[in-house]
Order: structure tokens, then C-alpha cells, then sequence
């Protein structure tokens, strides 16, 4: 399971905002808005410009708030370095058991890549606490539902990859925990108030869902 802070931001927000290609001197005002638009797990992919740069300084002000790592994470030496720098989500594109280890031992939140049975057990197994499905718009809420029937029940799946305010309640309907927002919500060189405006759409997107 995912750590009680993690398990505690994706029940009041379960929206994972992914700023690919984001920059150290914009960070501070475009996770400002995200958060107070209610996101509280962010995650900057490391082929961002300067990732760790990035990262350590959301850590610092914003740690306190929310659920601050890095994506893309594909190497322990990449986990080594965030661990130093105070992260405490790892997010990867696939789902390499060493990797997947040193992140957990590193204290980290891991939601490794998965795509298939196979992988998705292969990571449980090397000790993940929550998957990313990833494409998700391959899998789709058909698969995910497939896959959901015999994943144990009471784990994190986080559909990432073509996942829209338009499709977020078949993810969810699916059996969808969480829901890494990429491109949709965030795009490079985008400033504070037009990720304010789509963050905003997916929030009404989630809160809309019935019970």
C-alpha cells in the first residue's frame, strides 16, 4: 500500500498532474494554482530542464502540502538522487524491479509502469505499492476493468496516457484509483492561468462522477 500521506491526497484529489517539460523559475507559480485548485501529488518528469532543480525547490514549498517527486524515473541513480533532495514520489514509464526496490527502500511512493498481468504482478512482486497502467488510452477502461478483476482489490491503479475530462469516468468506473494528467492539463511554456483553467475542468471532471 501506498504511504498514509499518499493513501490521504489521492482520497481528497486522486489527480497526479505530470509537468513535463516544466522549468525551475515557472515551477512555483503553476503548482501555486494547482494546488489551490485542490491537486496535491505532483510529478515532474526527469526529461524535464533541470528536474532535480525543479523538484527540490517544489519540495521546499510546497512539501508540506502535497506529494512532490519526480516521472520518467528509469535508473538508481536517478532514485539516489531524489531521495537526497527530499522526493517522496516515484513515478516510472515501465517497471524495472531494481528500480522499483531501491524506491521503496528509499521511502518513496513507486507507481512503476505496467501494461499487462504479467508486468503489473512482476512490479508488485519487486514490492510496488500502486501501479501507473501506461498507455492507458491503449488499455483503455475495458482492460483496466480486465486487469482490475485480478489485481488485488485494494490496489492503487492509475491510468496515465490519453486520460481526458471527458474519459475520467470510465477510468474510473473501471476501478481507477488515481489518474496521471499529462499533455491534457499541462504542456511546456504554458504559464499559471491556462493550467489554472484545465486544471480546474478536471477537478469539475472528477467531482462530477456519482457515487
Amino acid at each position: 500500500m501506498p504511504s498514509q500521506d499518499c493513501m490521504r491526497y489521492l482520497e481528497e484529489m486522486p489527480l497526479i498532474a505530470i509537468l513535463r517539460g516544466i522549468r525551475p523559475d515557472e515551477a512555483d507559480a503553476i503548482v501555486s494554482e494547482l494546488i489551490d485548485a485542490g491537486f496535491r501529488l505532483i510529478e515532474v518528469p526527469l526529461n524535464s530542464p533541470q528536474p532535480f532543480d525543479t523538484i527540490a525547490r517544489l519540495v521546499e514549498r510546497f512539501g508540506d502540502r502535497a506529494l512532490i517527486g519526480a516521472g520518467t524515473v528509469t535508473t538508481t541513480g536517478d532514485v539516489a538522487e531524489l531521495k537526497r533532495i527530499g522526493a517522496r514520489l516515484q513515478v516510472m514509464p515501465h517497471a524495472d524491479a531494481e528500480v522499483i526496490r531501491a524506491g521503496v527502500e528509499a521511502g518513496m511512493d513507486v507507481f512503476p509502469g505496467v501494461m499487462t498481468p504479467t508486468e503489473a504482478f512482476s512490479a508488485l512482486k519487486a514490492g510496488a505499492q500502486a501501479l501507473k497502467i501506461f498507455p492507458a488510452n491503449l488499455v483503455g477502461p475495458e482492460g483496466i476493468k480486465a486487469m482490475r478483476s485480478v489485481l488485488p482489490p485494494d490496489l492503487v491503479i492509475a491510468p496515465t496516457g490519453g486520460v481526458s475530462a471527458d474519459n475520467l469516468a470510465d477510468f474510473a468506473k473501471a476501478g481507477a484509483r488515481g489518474f496521471g494528467l499529462g499533455s491534457g492539463l499541462y504542456k511546456a511554456g504554458q504559464d499559471a492561468a491556462t493550467v489554472r483553467r484545465a486544471a480546474d475542468a478536471y477537478v469539475a471532471a472528477w467531482r462530477g462522477i456519482p457515487d
